[in-house]
């Protein structure tokens, strides 16, 4: 009987390695051995931004000038400003492109920024951009506009068929948000382009952005160019047929714009690009460091010091009172949750910031959280579990800017060191981040900005939290507090779940997916 077996598996095994072949075979990558590599323009006198950021940094030697975004308008209305006052360059890179509202207009900004000259060089993650093919190609057949995608799927309908044959590329994703106008200015942060993203509508994610100009936008400008020359990336043209729909995209682009809803986030933006030109005199100047996964990592090629998780580790130096970190998927595994518990343990103020169980949009990285809950509480390790909005004993008007809001799922990526420094970016703390996707963030050295962050924790995260804690007889609870003290709630056990859910988080704990989250 087992013979028969191992001979069936063996069968069913030969039959899936000739499929895989024959679908590689009549699904092919394109050849891009020969293509040319293209480069970022650097700012100059020639655009409006490159003289007032050039003209700025003259009193400001070897730093970058930094501002954060922590709301989701100013985020959309420094896009779309950035934009409008482009003159030579754009290069954006994007894991999401929602075909939505601040999708479309985003992209009608970047079309109208072509037909004006504007070399465009947009570079999705073909994972996050469902139903865009027809408006990528339109918008490609510009001369000055070209769109690559990230381990694009060779299959364009359905687009997940090329995980069957293809996994082991296909697994690996560009988790980046990058954008860069003239070689001047940069945003860069954990908002992908979606409506959720800039807080428009009720359900929304609650994330942070940095605007950048100075020292840093050459150093980021050249990673840019490593991702957008790099063997993970193809053009538009080699994967979509056709040159698109010219007349549905201006259609979509006029239907988004004549909406009620619309007219009222157009509302909020107005004189955009005025605010964003006056900003520039609010930067904050200081050191920022870029820290960024090689590209190679999309090809799995990656080595050790080639990887971002490694490179942000031996750049923090020691922490020596405090970190507070929100992560919208917090998954550390072994070694990170040995890492923060050591640093409780060692006296160091640990605070961390992640989605409960029913905020989460994601209940397997709910599960990987939940494995090393208990061990960090132990530790002595203080975790906040961000709440649904609408809360009897919270309500949406507390306000947690800049790393979450009750009313929100938490999205953002953000530490904050000793009050000094803090760190800006994609990179959630998983597995998934450090080994698979590609990401990138600043690390700035800003008492203000990490002071900022670190304020959230100590004043007013408990109103729109759970806060998860051991009692005397090792029972775990959560504290539901509210801001009259005799409203709180002491929950038995974990808000959001039934015994359903308990018992697919127990099963979703055992099996050995950890990798992939």
């Amino acid at each position: 009987m087992l013979r028969k077996i191992f001979k069936l598996l063996t069968v069913l095994a030969a039959l899936f390695a000739v499929s895989v072949i024959a679908a590689r075979l009549l699904f092919p990558l394109p050849d891009i051995s020969s293509r040319v590599s293209t480069h970022s323009i650097p700012a100059s006198n020639n655009t409006l931004l490159g003289r007032t950021t050039t003209d700025i940094a003259l009193n400001y030697p070897g730093l970058s000038g930094v501002f954060p975004l922590a709301d989701g308008t100013d985020a959309l209305m420094s896009r779309l400003a950035a934009i409008s006052q482009a003159q030579e360059s754009i290069d954006a890179q994007y894991y999401i492109w929602q075909d939505d509202i601040s999708g479309i207009l985003l992209l009608d900004a970047l079309d109208q920024a072509a037909q004006k000259g504007v070399r465009i060089r947009l570079l999705l993650d073909d994972n996050g951009v469902p139903g865009l093919d027809p408006f990528l190609a339109t918008l490609n057949t510009y001369e000055n506009f070209e769109v690559r995608l990230f381990n694009p799927s060779t299959v364009r309908s359905p687009k997940a068929m090329g995980f069957l044959f293809d996994l082991f590329r296909m697994n690996r994703r560009m988790h980046n948000k990058s954008l860069t106008v003239d070689g001047a200015v940069t945003i860069i942060g954990g908002r992908n382009i979606g409506d959720e993203y800039f807080e428009i509508g009720e359900a929304f994610y609650k994330d942070l952005d940095v605007l950048a100009t100075g020292e840093i936008v050459p150093e980021m400008a050249s990673t840019f160019d490593e991702y957008w020359n790099s063997k993970s990336v193809f053009e538009v043209e080699n994967m979509i047929s056709g040159t698109g729909d010219r007349v549905g995209f201006e259609q979509r682009v006029a239907d988004v714009k004549s909406s009620a809803r619309t007219q009222i986030v157009l509302t909020d933006v107005q004189n955009s690009a005025a605010k964003f030109m006056d900003g520039f005199e609010r930067l904050e100047w200081t050191t920022v460091q870029l820290v960024a996964d090689d590209p190679k990592k999309g090809e799995g090629l990656a080595n050790r010091d080639d990887l971002m998780v490694f490179q942000l580790g031996d750049i923090l130096g020691d922490i020596e009172s405090r970190i507070d970190l929100a992560s919208a998927y917090f998954v550390p595994g072994e070694t990170g949750a040995g890492f923060f518990a050591e640093l409780a343990q060692q006296g160091v103020d640990v605070n961390i910031l992640t989605n409960a169980m029913n905020t989460t949009d994601v209940m397997m990285v709910h599960a990987g959280y939940t494995k090393y809950r208990r061990d960090l509480l132990m530790a002595g390790a203080d975790l906040f579990e961000l709440r649904l909005r609408n809360n009897a004993n919270g309500g949406t008007e507390n306000q947690i800017n800049p790393v979450g809001l009750s009313g929100a799922s938490l999205h953002a990526k953000t530490f904050a060191i000793d009050g000094e420094r803090v760190f800006i970016g994609s990179f959630n703390f998983d597995p998934r981040s450090a080994n698979l996707n590609c990401e990138m963030g600043f690390l700035i050295d800003s008492p203000t900005i990490a002071q900022a962050v670190s304020d959230v924790f100590d004043m007013q995260l408990a109103l729109v939290s759970y806060k998860p804690f051991l009692t005397a007889d090792g029972r775990m609870v959560w504290l539901e507090a509210a801001k009259d003290s005799d409203s709180s709630t002491i929950w038995q056990q974990e808000p959001g779940t039934s015994w359903l859910k308990q018992m697919s988080l127990t099963v979703l704990q055992i099996l050995p997916v950890e990798w992939l989250l």
